[in-house]
């Protein structure tokens, strides 16, 4: 990558820490955005520093009012005037309760955080995006699922599926790619209490077609496969990243 630069959002830990760590290892500078873990955004950079990449780290609570362009001064103040190559839109709000649970404050705050700041985030960064860029949007293998635990979620992660076709048609004229990644069950450092109930992680693994959980390392690679040049004629794509997950009855 170069003297590349990248945006994360979300990058203070779990997939998002695991993405910024990998563009940093392939030689892009990484903006770091966090929201609420300001440590956890310092190991990120840390953990870059240490590799010998460079990173800054900038807060922007997204969902909020003016989120974007606070979000966008420190971009700005860490780019320094050089142009940005890579938008990677990780941050999302987690799951809310199933349909008969789910209060319109819920609602809102999971359309605010997980489509309108990712769409607007895109249209902030426009100006500064070099032609040839990248855009890569963190989807869920939810899409494809019926789960009534997370109805209200997959649904911002399908508009987002949409904004990644239409933003490529749009934004192909500059060279710059637009995809998704859509991870299925991922375990990490933030999640592992979750999957330590007994048996489920053996559960879960057993509806995969490659038979484990998912890493943030295992998303990274994707993602910075898609922000390479090797995926310059990869456009408009959600690429699943679950390791085969429910593609159907398993053999034997």
């Amino acid at each position: 990558m170069g003297d590349r630069t990248a945006l994360v959002t979300g990058a203070s830990k779990g997939i998002g820490q695991a993405i910024a760590v990998r563009l940093a290892e392939q030689g892009a500078t990484v903006v770091v955005h966090y929201g609420a873990d300001r440590d956890g955004a310092a190991a990120t950079v840390d953990a870059i520093g240490r590799a010998g990449g460079a990173a800054v780290a900038v807060h922007a609570e997204l969902g909020v009012d003016g989120d974007v362009e606070t979000l966008f001064a420190g971009v700005e103040a860490a780019l320094a005037g050089r142009p940005l190559d890579i938008v990677v839109n990780n941050a999302a709000a987690a799951p809310a309760g199933p349909l008969g649970g789910t209060t319109p404050a819920e609602f809102d705050r999971l359309f605010a955080v997980n489509v309108r700041a990712p769409y607007f985030i895109v249209q902030r960064a426009l100006p500064l995006l070099r032609d040839g860029g990248r855009v890569i949007t963190i989807s869920s293998a939810a899409t494809r699922m019926a789960n009534p635990t997370q109805t209200s979620f997959a649904m911002t992660k399908g508009a987002v599926e949409t904004m990644t076709r239409t933003l490529a048609n749009q934004l192909g004229d500059r060279g710059i790619t637009v995809n998704a990644v859509a991870p299925g069950a991922t375990r990490t450092a933030t999640n592992g209490e979750w999957f330590a109930a007994p048996g489920l992680a053996d559960l879960i693994a057993g509806t995969t077609a490659l038979g484990r959980l998912g890493s943030a390392d295992d998303v990274a690679d994707v993602v910075a496969f898609l922000a390479s040049d090797a995926a310059r004629w990869v456009t408009g794509q959600v690429i699943d990243a679950s390791g085969g997950l429910f593609l159907g009855p398993r053999a034997g």
